[in-house]
């Protein structure tokens, strides 16, 4: 199992991937939201210039706010700096296109996108609306292609898992799925990668972006501590999941035991957000804080079904063996910004160096 550390894209942040690489982290991730954090890619350019050996890569870049060429451009830059240690995260958008009002990239054209990095990636020249393209002067190494850059894609529904399947080198879930739901997408996306002519070999990267709290002796789930280290991304599910609500026109998918919350917390939204803002006001603090009149809602119930790993550290090792024996490859935490450098502390001590 390997272990990334997430860090909010924060680009005077930089100095945090090499605490991770100093930490024995494998990888630093850095999410790409552009109404709410740095540019991804410059704070990138920053880590891969203070760091050795940590890879390092998008977790995850956002398809619908740049075009194909330039996010494989981009990534390529990096690359440059630090050769052989890059990977691209990637996915059709939540959070990054929900607060502009927009909804994430449509499936087919996820497909297509992916299908024209891949290829420019690769250093080939592919068809981009109609016309041949390719990155050119190459003489001149202004970006590296030689050095493989995997793809890593964001897939959790049967159509992301096919395109996964078709055109990345790994798959990134989120939370932290049951052994069989895991398996079983990775014989989604064993399928679909047949059904383009391609075979997934035991290098695929299966990878899941989550958070994490280790537990102290007789701490519980109601502890302050332990709301500040996973309350951003618990009010983050809350957040998706009204998406959702919305999107479906129903909230069938929410389980019994966290039902009053959830009630509570529509209350809330539409009573509190204002409709012609509330696609922007949904997603304050998108797990990087947890806003005050949020806290309310960061019950034990809601940390559980969150997906987290939250526990002692027996617990969580238990857990993570579990989920590698189904087949998962590495986990990346994204703790708050106010308490990341003591969760990823506290991470690598007590998991990491008893794994």
């Amino acid at each position: 199992m390997k272990f990334g550390g997430m860090v909010a894209t924060k680009i005077d942040d930089w100095h945090m991937f090499p605490f991770l690489e100093e930490l024995g982290y494998d990888a630093g991730w850095v999410p790409d939201s552009q109404m709410i954090w740095s540019d991804c890619y410059a704070t990138m350019a920053l880590a891969a210039q203070n760091t050795t050996k940590l890879r390092l890569g998008t977790g995850v870049a956002i398809a619908g706010t740049r075009l194909a060429p330039v996010t494989a451009h981009s990534i390529a830059s990096i690359n440059k700096i630090a050769p052989g240690r890059v990977f691209l995260g990637i996915g059709t958008g939540h959070t990054a296109m929900r607060v502009m009002g927009q909804n994430p990239m449509q499936p087919t054209a996820f497909r297509n996108y992916l299908q024209v990095v891949r290829g420019l990636l690769a250093g080939e020249e592919v068809e981009y609306q109609g016309k041949p393209i390719k990155f050119l002067d190459r003489e001149l190494e202004c970006i590296n292609t030689e050095h493989k850059v995997p793809i890593y894609v964001a897939a959790n529904g049967p159509k992301a898992l096919a395109a996964a399947g078709a055109y990345g080198d790994g798959r990134i879930g989120a939370g932290n799925e049951p052994y069989g739901l895991l398996t079983q997408n990775l014989k989604r996306m064993h399928r679909s990668a047949e059904a383009v002519g391609r075979k997934i070999e035991k290098d695929f990267h299966t990878s899941v972006l989550t958070f994490a709290c280790v537990l102290k002796p007789g701490e519980n789930l109601r502890s302050d501590r332990v709301i500040d280290e996973t309350g951003a991304e618990v009010a983050s599910t809350l957040h998706f999941w009204y998406e959702i609500y919305l999107q479906r026109g129903n909230d069938d998918f929410i389980q019994g035991e966290v039902r009053e919350i959830w009630d509570q917390y529509k209350t809330y939204v539409k009573t509190e957000m204002p409709l012609e803002r509330r696609h922007q006001i949904l997603h304050t603090g998108h797990c990087a804080f947890l806003p005050s009149s949020e806290r309310r809602f960061i019950t034990p119930e809601m940390i559980k079904v969150s997906g987290g790993l939250v526990g002692e550290p027996d617990e969580i090792i238990e857990r993570l063996r579990e989920l590698e024996a189904g087949g998962l490859k590495e986990v990346a935490l994204l703790p708050p910004i106010a308490v990341a450098r003591q969760n990823f502390k506290d991470f690598a001590e007590h998991i990491m160096a008893k794994y």
